[in-house]
This record gives structure tokens, C-alpha cells and sequence, in this order.
């Protein structure tokens, strides 16, 4: 018989069986596996941190040895694991937590990484191929992410299924149909509602002009800027209106902003400031996207795509995005709760 999830606080550090508990709870996928996963990932990192504490004592005295050292070793792996159980902890395992739940539903606050770093220059996402393509959020740019890496790849291996994997993401083999909606629904929250209003006449326009279904390009700009909440903005706090990410490169005599992104190079993230451009309304980022995609060849398959399986990859495949999960995160906004309840199906 497994043992409990609650009991799992209550168990020796060095006790394996306890481990092998977690992965078969962590196969049901509920939100108590997820917490006792992020309990166990938070005392990983005490441990990581006590140890580099003893490391960085002196050794010496009559009772410094390798055995004394050992039971420092097992001491300390327990008092990581009763801190990391008790009360709310250091706070990581609750950030780590909600990204996993993020993975199996649909994000509706921005990540991490989509905070500013600074009132100028806010975080942006992940560099395109091309110079005068748009970028994409990255969902781990801070310095945890090489244990959200981690947890993705644990989960993935827990679960079953490919979603942190760093090879080509598993994706619905078969093409989402997604309804034609016709006009905005109260369904959605707020944030979300007010997003997709500001947005929905612009996306129309642009769909008469691309075939795109206007949800598809609403989804793309929701992505891109965390439902409106991490558009670039100028120094003086004014808004770019650049929905799509759009960096200003040799073709671009408009206005720019820079703004701090992470650049994805040999499948390593690196930042780097960037510039972008800058439109008087959301309606010329529209027309701008619409103009963009319209006039390459390499996205000839993306116009007039009506599902959402076909869109996501077209645009991954001609190069859109760097992150090998752009095409698994557009295609669950665009047949996601949020979106589907903020629109009424036609």
C-alpha cells in the first residue's frame, strides 16, 4: 500500500519508500501530489543550501571526522525536509506548485518571468529566428529556471507524458475544430473580458484580411502578452500597443522601445535588451501582424487555417517561435476555458 500524501512530511529524508510514494501519487495528477512535489523540490533546495553552508565552515576541532560529517549530511537532509513541510515553508514550494498546475490548465496570471524587471525595460519573451519576427513569453526567465526545467522534466516522466521535454513537444495528433465565435460572452474573467474586448473588433479586421480566424489571433496576442498585462511600454509608461511581440528591425522607421527579452541560442536561454515596435493603437498592431504574415511566403500555410492545430504549427514550423512549446501553449488558449467563455459560439 502507498503511502499518503499527508503523511509524507512525517517520514525520514533517507527513506526511499517515501519517494516511491510520491511518483505513484504524482501519477493521479491532483493538486495534493502537486503540493507534496513541490514540497520535496523546496527541500531539495534547503538541502543544496545547508550544504553549502557546512562547506563554507571551517573543519577542524576533536570532533570533526567523516563520520561526524555523515550525520551533519543525514541531520540536515531531515531539517530541509521538516521545513519544507511546516507552515507555508520558504514560499518556493507555493511557486512551484502553481507552475505545475499550469502545465495541464490554462495559465490565467502572467508567469514570473512576465514581471518587469524594471519600470523602463519590463521582461519579455523568447527571440524569433528572424530579426523582424515577434517574440515569445518565455515561462521560466528567472533564476529558477533551471528547477522549473527540472520539475517539467520530472513531471513529464511521473505523468507519462512529453510536456517538459527538451526534444519536439507531444502534440494533439488530430486537428482541434474550434467554432467560429461571433461576438464577446460575460463568461470570461475580468482581466480576460477586458482584454478580449479591447482586441475583438481589430481581430476581425485582421481575419477579413488573412482568413485567420479572429479567437486564433486574440489567443496569439493574449500569449504573447500575458492577456494585455505585459505589452512593452515606453519610459514614460505609455503603451506600445506591440500585442504580437513585433521587434523593430532594417524595414521599421517608426518608434521603438527596448525592452530586456531572452534570446533562445542552441536551445540555451540568454537575455539581451532588445527593440520593438511601437503603434499608436492596437489596430495598427494588428494590421502590422496581418501585413507580416500576409507578405512572407514562409507563413503562405498559416492564412486561412481554420483549426487550431494546423495554426499553432504552421506558425512554430515557419519559424514564428523559438520555444519548442509555442504551438502546445497557443493551441490550449485558443480551445481553453478563458477564451471560450469570453466569446459567444457562433
Amino acid at each position: 500500500m502507498s503511502t499518503p500524501i499527508s503523511a509524507q512530511s512525517a517520514q525520514l529524508a533517507i527513506d526511499v519508500r517515501g519517494l516511491d510514494a510520491l511518483k505513484l501519487e504524482a501519477r493521479a495528477n491532483t493538486p495534493a501530489a502537486n503540493k507534496a512535489v513541490a514540497q520535496q523540490f523546496e527541500a531539495l533546495f534547503l538541502q543544496i543550501v545547508l550544504k553549502t553552508m557546512r562547506d563554507a565552515s571551517p573543519r577542524e576541532g576533536l570532533f570533526d571526522s567523516e563520520q561526524s560529517r555523515m550525520f551533519e549530511s543525514i541531520h540536515d537532509q531531515q531539517l530541509a525536509q521538516v521545513l519544507s513541510s511546516t507552515g507555508k515553508g520558504l514560499g518556493l514550494a507555493a511557486m512551484i506548485e502553481k507552475q505545475l498546475a499550469q502545465l495541464n490548465t490554462e495559465t490565467e496570471a502572467l508567469p514570473l518571468s512576465d514581471l518587469p524587471l524594471n519600470p523602463v525595460a519590463p521582461s519579455r519573451p523568447l527571440n524569433r529566428l528572424a530579426p523582424d519576427l515577434p517574440l515569445e513569453p518565455d515561462a521560466a526567465a528567472t533564476d529558477l529556471r533551471s528547477l522549473e526545467k527540472a520539475l517539467v522534466g520530472a513531471r513529464a516522466a511521473a505523468v507519462g507524458s512529453a510536456t517538459g521535454s527538451a526534444a519536439e513537444p507531444t502534440e494533439t495528433a488530430e486537428p482541434i475544430e474550434s467554432t467560429e465565435p461571433t461576438a464577446i460572452a460575460p463568461g470570461a474573467p475580468a482581466g480576460a473580458r477586458s482584454f478580449i474586448e479591447r482586441v475583438w473588433p481589430h481581430a476581425l479586421e485582421a481575419s477579413r484580411a488573412t482568413g485567420i480566424p479572429a479567437h486564433f489571433m486574440v489567443a496569439q496576442a493574449a500569449l504573447e502578452t500575458g492577456w494585455g498585462k505585459a505589452e512593452p511600454r515606453l519610459p514614460d509608461g505609455s503603451p506600445s500597443h506591440n500585442l504580437f511581440g513585433i521587434k523593430a528591425g532594417r524595414g521599421w522607421s517608426g518608434p521603438v522601445v527596448e525592452a530586456s527579452t531572452t534570446e533562445v541560442v542552441n536551445g540555451l536561454a540568454q537575455r539581451e535588451t532588445a527593440r520593438f515596435r511601437v503603434y499608436a493603437s492596437h489596430a495598427e498592431a494588428f494590421q502590422d501582424y496581418a501585413r507580416l504574415l500576409a507578405s512572407s511566403p514562409r507563413y503562405a500555410d498559416v492564412l486561412g487555417t481554420r483549426d487550431a492545430v494546423s495554426f499553432a504549427r504552421g506558425l512554430q514550423q515557419a519559424g514564428y517561435a523559438t520555444d519548442p512549446l509555442y504551438a502546445t501553449k497557443l493551441t490550449r488558449i485558443i480551445d481553453g476555458p478563458t477564451l471560450r467563455s469570453g466569446l459567444q459560439q457562433g
